[in-house]
């Protein structure tokens, strides 16, 4: 869909993208503050931005509870949610463009005025024990918490977190969002027909009753090695496996693109290196391969499930696949039908407002970047062969790294497909 996108610096310190989309039948909204978890002010209550953002649509100035508040937000089909990460939490919204301005004000009302109460902080602190403990059955998410606090992330496990609920107290939901509900701590996107309404828009949010404070910085972890990682699940039918390379830097746009490509050569496809040579010999279902770029680090992350019986050779062939990479051995046919896949998936990925807000979303919530969309066609045409290889050889030669699985097995199955992996740093040294 074409778009036009203008950042808007508001008078009152907060600051937001505005995306012109004509013709738009819909509008999207978005708010961002940097409240996660990893802002509460001590691990005590660690789990306190988490139930905050559950009562997010509870009572406020105009109505007296959440059943209250969601009739009226979405009695012509508008649908509205909020959800909490280690570093950010965001309200979002969307609705049918001809009650827009109803919408915009009604999460004002819910990010402003909050009327926290007892009776909704026990309601939301038995809804989050729900959340969490069923969280415990996902052995992918309870795995990959581990290997984040292994590597030295400063996070809680899902059974620290359960322990945590009752601590947390109504003095400190109210301190939470005081403390990080600030004017220059919000970054929004709105995004639908913006250009006929964008001086009343702008007035909205410039009237909004929030105090004026800081954007917090992110914090720095001190990522490092970290023995095998066994989670022991009796229940457990097959090995959840998950391996995590670190970078002590942030990947630039380039290598980022880069190992973009090098991830769909891996793992993307039924004819990729690695899965796509373990689906062929019947050892593995699925697995996955992506890349995520921070603040201070980089990680590379492989993970999946696999039986027991086949899981030697499945390593044997994810190292296999690593070092033709390091080996420099990709191949330009394998280059350019990766390259093809991306710029298919960057046209298919805004067919909808939602897809064009979430294209913007993680660079400007973290960066207050404006990634320039028109500009990724050429971005992928130039992905060369040497910026894949030497991106990887940067993840391997930092020899940073974790493997961790959940298995009914003892730690020695894990310590044996770690041994398998350290032959790549070992032989790269």
């Amino acid at each position: 869909m074409r778009h036009i996108v203008e950042e808007a610096v508001l008078k009152n310190g907060s600051k937001g993208l505005l995306i012109d989309i004509p013709g738009a039948t819909v509008m999207s909204f978005l708010f961002q503050f940097r409240a996660g978890n990893r802002y509460v002010q001590s691990k005590d209550v660690y789990e306190t931005a988490h139930i905050m953002e559950h009562m997010a649509f509870g009572a406020n100035e105009k109505y007296r509870d959440e059943n209250a508040y969601e009739t009226d937000f979405t009695k012509n089909g508008a649908y509205h949610n909020a959800y909490t990460s280690d570093f950010s939490m965001v309200y979002e919204a969307i609705c049918a463009d001809f009650e827009w301005d109803r919408i915009l004000d009604l999460q004002r009302l819910a990010i402003c005025t909050p009327k926290f109460n007892e009776r909704e902080l026990e309601a939301e602190k038995g809804n989050v024990r729900s959340e969490l403990t069923g969280c415990l059955n996902d052995h992918e998410r309870v795995l990959w918490l581990r290997i984040q606090q292994a590597l030295g992330e400063d996070v809680y496990t899902y059974n620290q977190r359960l322990r945590n609920i009752s601590n947390v107290t109504l003095a400190n939901i109210k301190n939470h969002h005081k403390r990080t509900h600030t004017l220059e701590n919000m970054r929004f996107i709105i995004a639908g027909k913006i250009s006929d309404r964008k001086k009343e828009i702008i007035d909205n949010l410039e009237s909004w009753s929030l105090p004026h404070g800081e954007r917090f910085p992110i914090p720095v972890d001190n990522i490092h090695s970290t023995p095998a990682i066994l989670v022991r699940r009796k229940e457990a039918a097959n090995l959840t496996f998950g391996w995590s390379l670190s970078l002590p830097r942030e990947l630039n746009d380039a290598e980022e693109d880069a190992m973009s490509v090098l991830n769909h050569i891996l793992t993307g496809t039924m004819s990729s290196k690695i899965f796509g040579a373990a689906r062929k010999r019947g050892l593995v279902y699925n697995m996955f391969s992506d890349t995520s770029s921070n603040f201070y680090n980089s990680s590379w992350d492989f993970g999946g499930q696999v039986n027991y019986d086949t899981t030697d050779n499945l390593f044997d062939i994810i190292v296999k696949g690593i070092k033709t990479v390091m080996d420099g051995k990709i191949t330009e046919d394998e280059m350019e039908a990766a390259k093809s896949y991306a710029l298919g998936r960057y046209q298919m990925g805004a067919q909808t407002v939602s897809q064009i807000c979430n294209f913007y979303m993680s660079r400007y919530f973290s960066k207050d970047e404006v990634k320039d969309y028109n500009s990724v066609p050429d971005s992928i045409k130039k992905i060369s062969l040497d910026s894949v290889i030497n991106t990887a050889r940067d993840f391997i030669s930092a020899d940073t790294w974790s493997l961790g699985g959940v298995s009914n097995g003892e730690k020695e199955q894990i310590e044996k497909l770690q041994s398998k992996l350290q032959k790549l740093f070992i032989n790269n040294k």
